[in-house]
């Protein structure tokens, strides 16, 4: 056996089976082995065998706990996860709850919307000491969906103060305070860490998200290599790195060159492959992900996690495959919101608008703030005609440009843009390239949050914008639709970025599925956006960023200015239209939501 855990730590998966195989055979009563076997029959892709032998291992030893998470995260992967959480629950009632499914019953809990029972299955080993990264991200995510965020970092410097030298206790904390958006202690916790030796997976990993939120891409992308030659199957990871190696050269087979390492040696890792497809897509190539993934998704036991993510590619150029392949992960997870959601988007691609918007409202009463599904239900209006098309996406009255005031100490606009626009400046790479996961082309995105930026000139900008948005939710009223009927008038910000365009720059149509209020406010305008007779640079309003029958154009077009604020409903279709100018056009972004 200890031949066999040296074999598997070096990922000589066949090996280990063919050794494991006559032990097991041999050694009937032996639960851990058949546990081990069916862990290696997963990795090399025999999910029906590795479920046949944890079915045996938990018949032998039911009190033996990591049979029972393994079979739990081996029915999660396939689809049945009510028969999943039970077993689940057996693994954490049991004498000694085994850590591990905790966390995967949290993150199962969490993905799908439900963070109080995240946390109650969390918290309890969390507060005996008995977690891991794992495990502690998934009580944090669970406290911060519940507007908790205070009380995490809190908790959780509590925990290290007790235990200083528990490099669990500083992970807790360094994935607390990163969540919590305080990137810069979050980094000096994992440096700390790091001193004195707890070189492990998390902490590198917490490391590189203060130093992504700092700007220093490539001390980020030394800590992410360090992460994942310690954890060469995490996928947030692998999505960092990839984005970060894509900003700095827009090469995607170098972007992707630490994940096909991974994939070489873990080829049948469903989530690995499905990583790479988001990636590709990512960087604008939809056929090449689906590609990526058909082969896998025609597999008879395919993950439906994995069909949806192949449908999602799917859904840029063939919305009928991706209807099937929707249907298909529907069939065995009836009630999953992603393979629903793909569902109503590939329905409106193949001109079925009445079926979709049934989806669409099946779903919002689920999730009635998703701004993604609003866009969708009200896409379904406009191709049916519905009369109440016009009242959600009232344009005229809906989107208001608004000039801003120059704040203290500034004592002119013209003067704050210039001292903003130097501070912006030095946070875009001037050689960089459009990040991946986002909807802009030829031009370079901010990565950090800018409402938590010391630099003076952003954090007057911040001040500023409130008396915009306050006239806003003055301007819309009370009322029961998806805008109005969050207006209590009390709101915070939910993000924001910048975004420099060059020339032939756009964004592709898009919305904010977690905003309510979204904007663009223009520091730096080509002088070609100033000539009335083209539409070049302009912000459109209507068409769909995704394919419809019958086709479905803008309806509506907001003029940019040096110094306008745009504010507009976050589910509306947005996009820029290119322009052709060697001066940039400089933004910047913001999300509000009502302040609960």
């Amino acid at each position: 056996m200890r031949e066999i855990s040296a074999q598997l730590q070096a990922g000589q998966y066949r090996a280990a089976h063919d050794q494991l195989g006559p032990i097991v055979a041999s050694h009937p009563g032996f639960a851990e082995a058949q546990r081990l076997l069916a862990g290696v029959k997963l990795v090399l892709g025999d999910a029906a065998g590795a479920e046949a032998l944890l079915r045996r291992a938990i018949e032998v030893d039911p009190a033996w706990t990591p049979s029972l998470t393994m079979l739990g995260e081996l029915l999660l992967s396939s689809g049945r996860s009510a028969e999943a959480e039970a077993v689940l629950q057996r693994a954490l009632a049991a004498g000694s709850p085994d850590p591990r499914a905790a966390m995967v019953l949290a993150r199962c809990y969490n993905a799908s919307g439900r963070p109080s029972q995240a946390l109650a299955v969390a918290a309890p080993l969390c507060s005996q000491g008995r977690m891991d990264a794992q495990l502690a991200t998934q009580h944090v995510n669970a406290l911060i969906a519940l507007g908790r965020q205070a009380e995490a970092v809190k908790y959780y410097r509590g925990i290290a103060a007790s235990a200083p030298a528990d490099p669990a206790a500083a992970e807790a904390l360094a994935i607390a305070l990163n969540a919590a958006g305080e990137h810069g202690e979050a980094g000096q916790v994992a440096r700390r860490a790091l001193l004195h030796g707890h070189k492990t997976a998390a902490i590198f990993h917490s490391l590189a998200r203060s130093l992504m939120a700092d700007g220093d891409s490539r001390g980020a992308e030394a800590a992410l290599r360090d992460c994942l030659r310690l954890e060469p199957r995490l996928i947030e990871a692998h999505n960092s790195l990839a984005q970060l190696v894509w900003a700095r050269c827009g090469d995607l087979a170098q972007a992707t060159e630490q994940l096909d390492r991974a994939l070489r040696t873990f080829p049948n890792d469903d989530a690995l492959w499905g990583a790479k497809a988001a990636i590709l897509q990512g960087a604008g190539d939809a056929r090449g992900a689906y590609a990526c993934l058909a082969p896998r998704t025609q597999r008879a036991q395919a993950p439906p996690s994995l069909v949806v993510r192949a449908g999602l590619a799917a859904l840029e150029f063939e919305p009928a495959t991706a209807r099937s392949l929707a249907e298909r992960a529907l069939q065995t997870m009836p009630h999953d919101a992603s393979a629903r959601s793909l569902l109503a988007a590939a329905e409106l691609g193949v001109g079925d608008a009445r079926c979709a918007l049934s989806h669409c409202e099946a779903l919002l009463t689920r999730a009635p703030t998703n701004q993604y599904l609003i866009a969708l239900q009200t896409t379904a209006m406009r191709l049916l005609g519905d009369e109440r098309y016009a009242q959600l996406c009232d344009y005229r009255n809906l989107v208001l440009p608004l000039p801003l005031e120059a704040p203290k100490p500034w004592t002119d606009v013209a003067t704050f843009l210039r001292d903003l626009k130097g501070s912006l400046d030095r946070l875009h790479d001037p050689d960089g390239h459009a990040l991946l996961f986002q909807s802009l082309r030829h031009g370079t995105e901010t990565t950090g949050d800018l409402t938590r930026s010391a630099e003076e000139p952003i954090r007057a900008l911040f001040q500023a914008f409130a008396a915009p948005i306050e006239r806003y939710l003055e301007h819309i009223g009370r009322g029961t639709d998806p805008l109005r009927g969050r207006n209590s008038g009390r709101w915070r910000f939910n993000g924001s970025w910048s975004v420099r365009l060059r020339n032939r720059g756009f964004h592709m149509s898009h919305v904010h599925p977690r905003g309510w209020i979204s904007s663009a406010f223009y520091i730096e305008l080509p002088d070609i956006m100033a000539e009335a007779r083209t539409e070049e640079g302009v912000l459109d309003f209507g068409r769909p960023g995704i394919l419809t029958t019958p086709a479905l154009e803008s309806e509506y077009a907001v003029r940019p200015a040096v110094g306008m604020l745009v504010l507009f409903p976050s589910y509306f279709w947005h996009s820029t239209v290119p322009f052709a100018s060697a001066q940039p056009r400089l933004t910047v972004a913001f999300d509000a939501v009502p302040l609960q």
